[in-house]
């Protein structure tokens, strides 16, 4: 049998286009999950994550999964801002902050509430060492996360959490882990 070079052109230049269509359904999935996954307030984000030393796909999940990005966002708890600050929190990193200028009335500033809430993490982050209870601790509190740690149901090893005893803690401790892998993914 005898292949000709003109009967070899037709499938070639199928596959060709079929691989650019692809290519192209590709990045317009893409580029429609990241109208989803936004990386909005970004000149802040990455700002305050690299004073902090925090992995900017963490903050802008925390903000996914908080705020939705919408700085006026205020939960049924009384939480602020983009990054879900309670008052209290922010009151006390407010203290806390050697160069606070800043207000009670700034908590829905995006700038300070980031910074804030930036801060909030890397905090936790430090407390304890493992991600998956500083997320539990950014939603639950760090009391609560310190003696779930302690108690060898929750956690055999005083780092991490094999067990969260509060079903939404525990739902948006996955909502912020897999958010995280979709940013770490789009971008």
């Amino acid at each position: 049998m005898v292949i000709s070079m003109k009967n070899l052109k037709k499938p070639v230049a199928w596959l060709l286009a079929a691989a650019v269509l692809f290519g192209c359904a590709f990045s317009g999935v893409k580029l429609l999950k990241k109208q989803f996954y936004p990386r909005s307030y970004s000149e802040y984000v990455e700002k305050y994550c690299a004073v902090y030393d925090i992995n900017p796909n963490l903050a802008y999940a925390v903000i996914h999964t908080e705020s939705g990005f919408d700085s006026n966002a205020v939960s049924h708890l009384g939480a602020c801002g983009l990054m879900q600050l309670m008052p209290e929190t922010f009151d006390w990193l407010r203290a806390k902050d050697k160069k606070n200028g800043s207000q009670y009335s700034d908590i829905f500033d995006p700038e300070t509430n980031i910074r804030y809430g930036v801060y909030f993490l890397s905090i936790i982050q430090h407390r304890f060492s493992s991600e998956r209870s500083a997320i539990a601790a950014y939603h639950a509190g760090m009391g609560r996360v310190s003696s779930w740690l302690s108690d060898t149901s929750f956690s055999s090893d005083g780092i991490s959490l094999h067990t969260i005893p509060f079903a939404d803690t525990e739902h948006y401790v996955r909502k912020v882990e897999r958010t995280k892998r979709i940013y770490e993914t789009l971008y």
